[in-house]
């Protein structure tokens, strides 16, 4: 199996792992950001289908970030208690296993591939994968910890990660 095949079962398996706990949460909010999150590993997978067929596709930045933050605010507003237990927890910090695989894995091929643009690609990819690590940080932080995460600063510079 060639990397990009690899590649793509990755943003594959992570798609559907998202949807997964979509399907769980029973919380709106957290729905939206996980399908968010989902979206992004199909955008990706498009990314890596096209490298593959040697048509590059360039690599938008996305502001699953930013949209995710006002989810979390709006959330914290309209929820008097949150109910979450330990497994759910366990499920995101498992997911975010997946995005620092996927992460290191776009990192190693970055370094393999000669072409410019594919390489260019990757590392963008790395970057993407890096944020979703990130955003499922603070969703392991808010649904452990509601009441204090708003107050938190370091999720109010998510636009800058």
């Amino acid at each position: 199996m060639d990397i990009f095949e690899f590649a793509m079962q990755k943003e594959k398996y992570s798609e559907d792992y998202y949807r997964q706990l979509a399907n769980q949460t029973t919380d709106a909010g957290l729905r939206k950001i996980l399908n968010m999150l989902a979206d992004e590993e199909a955008k990706h997978y498009s990314v890596v289908e096209q490298m593959k067929s040697k048509i590059p596709e360039s690599v938008c930045s996305t502001n699953v970030l930013s949209k995710a933050k006002d989810i979390f605010k709006q959330m914290r507003e309209n929820v008097e208690e949150f109910d979450f237990d330990i497994k759910q927890t366990e499920l995101y910090r498992k997911a975010q296993d997946i995005e620092k695989n996927s992460r290191d894995f776009y990192l190693e091929k970055a370094d393999e591939v000669t072409e410019k643009s594919q390489k260019e690609i990757f590392l963008k990819l790395a970057e993407e994968e890096k944020k979703h690590y990130f955003l499922l940080d603070n969703i392991i932080e808010f649904v452990s910890r509601p009441e204090h995460w708003l107050e938190n600063a370091e999720f109010y510079h998510l636009e800058e990660y």
